[in-house]
């Protein structure tokens, strides 16, 4: 998959600027919010944050430096799935979402070793990644990315349940976020 079509994809559901009460995030353009926008160097209005260093920051933070690249190289929808999850819960929970559904896709470790799911993409994810795939053929990454997308769903739910304030999102997170 294409990174800047990624991008675009996300900036057309994200929108333009919000600044919904119910969103801790703050004040947002383009998906980024003003914390992510200002430990960027963006001291500005968030009304008027540019698009372009939009981009740049979800090249930068959500798909160069979780190794989401890597992922693409094998799996790209998978990768597909870990960028968008890594912009809407950050990438170090999408990257754990993978090493768990790794680790319970292993067949008790007899495909592979478990891996740590500390939330980094590193040599040990990717070879795991690999086997999975090559022991899984062709539905592998289907199955995996479901896996994936099963986690996400059941955090989305627990976040609604935790605070009341998160079911204003939470039809719009299921219905854009999965599947």
């Amino acid at each position: 998959m294409n990174i800047d079509t990624l991008i675009d994809d996300v900036i057309a559901i994200e929108g333009d600027y919000s600044n919904h009460p119910a969103d801790r995030g703050g004040p947002t353009r383009w998906g980024v919010t003003e914390a992510v926008a200002r430990s960027h160097g963006y001291a500005g209005d968030m009304r008027y944050f540019p698009q372009d260093e939009a981009v740049a920051i979800y090249k930068r933070r959500y798909w160069l430096r979780p190794s989401f690249d890597s992922v693409n190289a094998l799996a790209p929808r998978l990768a597909e799935e870990l960028f968008d999850t890594g912009i809407n819960m950050g990438p170090a929970i999408a990257a754990r979402f993978l090493q768990r559904a790794l680790n319970a896709l292993n067949r008790n470790e007899q495909d592979f070793a478990d891996i740590a799911t500390d939330g980094q993409i590193g040599p040990r994810t990717i070879g795991a990644l690999q086997k999975f795939l090559a022991k899984r053929a062709d539905g592998g990454e289907a199955v995996l990315l479901k896996a994936v997308e099963a986690l996400q769903g059941a955090r989305y739910i627990k976040l609604a349940e935790q605070r009341p304030a998160n079911e204003a999102f939470l039809y719009g997170w299921l219905s854009h976020r999965i599947g």
